[in-house]
């Protein structure tokens, strides 16, 4: 049986044009065949021209659907990625990505790996990771007006730049906090190092089990951000003091708009989006690398012959007596 591989590039670029002919040309030397959207053949032909139009490519829709595919490999930045998994959700296929952008946090390999990524697929080095995604549900009025989905965060933000929006937080059917704000982020660990880092939130490691509820810019005394249970449920409600109108964006792609008195039901998504996985690299050391942290200084874990063992008897620093804070 023949094994496709879709090819998902930002063909407005160069460096990602390029990297999709090197691609596809692999693969078809490899006895592989590539599978590409018809608005990107049409674009590579344009740019490329009659070398390009001579490769076999497949096209999604006509020879071949998504599910045929065994994985995506995505040329671009975290944007790419996410426009991929948009394209995909619903058919079962691990996205690889090579970042060919900023930060890419989502990408597997860097583009110098280019050559190595298309190795990796074709030997099938490579395992599939598990992403959370949220399920996203709008009502008005006690009405059901639509739903949606996110892999990073679903923000619910002020509609008009001069004004503020008042918003009310609910987790788990009880109201947490209200207060006017730019808007409140609600957010997975993937995207704990999207919009809900840019607004304060704390980084999350991609295997805690967790959602994350990020205030922008809230005028409160309490507008801390919160870190609660993975099944729970994250609620925001559009309060109508001034009917003032407020905006969904998933992904920063996707938006709806929210009049006063709507209300959006986050939860966990049944669907997680698939990650095709090569390096086991820690995610310390990603958020170092990517965001280029200062760790001057550091020596290391101590070595297991120079490890103190505690006293079994004694006091305990910190013991009864000694308030040292904490959960109640």
């Amino acid at each position: 049986m023949t094994r496709r591989v879709l090819v998902l590039a930002h063909t407005g670029r160069r460096d990602a044009v390029d990297a999709a002919v090197a691609v596809t040309s692999r693969l078809h030397r490899e006895g592989l065949t590539p599978v590409m959207l018809a608005r990107d053949v049409a674009s590579l032909t344009e740019t490329v021209g009659e070398s390009f139009a001579r490769l076999p490519v497949a096209v999604v829709g006509d020879e071949v659907q998504l599910d045929d595919c065994e994985v995506g490999m995505v040329l671009g930045g975290d944007g790419s990625i996410l426009r991929a998994a948009e394209l995909v959700r619903g058919a079962n296929l691990p996205l690889m990505g090579v970042n060919l952008g900023h930060v890419g946090f989502l990408a597997e390999s860097e583009r110098t790996e280019l050559d190595a990524s298309v190795h990796w697929v074709i030997e099938q080095d490579y395992t599939v990771e598990e992403r959370m995604a949220l399920d996203v549900q709008i009502w008005h009025s006690g009405q059901h007006v639509g739903s949606t989905w996110a892999l990073n965060e679903a923000s619910i933000e002020k509609h008009s730049r001069e004004r503020m929006v008042d918003l009310v937080i609910e987790i788990d059917g009880r109201p947490v906090s209200a207060f006017g704000c730019d808007g409140v982020v609600l957010a997975t660990p993937t995207g704990s190092t999207a919009y809900a880092f840019s607004a304060g939130g704390p980084v999350v490691w991609p295997e805690v089990q967790a959602l994350l509820v990020v205030p922008i810019s809230a005028h409160a005394l309490f507008s801390r951000p919160l870190v609660v249970a993975p099944d729970s449920v994250m609620a925001v409600e559009v309060l109508p003091r001034e009917d003032e109108k407020g905006m969904l964006w998933c992904d920063g792609r996707r938006a709806s708009e929210l009049p006063a008195g709507s209300r959006i039901e986050v939860t966990r998504s049944d669907q997680p989006v698939l990650l095709a996985r090569v390096h086991q690299t820690p995610f310390s050391e990603r958020l170092v690398d990517k965001f280029d942290l200062p760790t001057t200084g550091w020596r290391g874990p101590v070595e297991p012959h120079n490890t103190v063992i505690p006293p079994t008897t004694g006091a305990i620093p910190g013991g009864p007596g000694r308030d040292v804070g904490g959960q109640g």
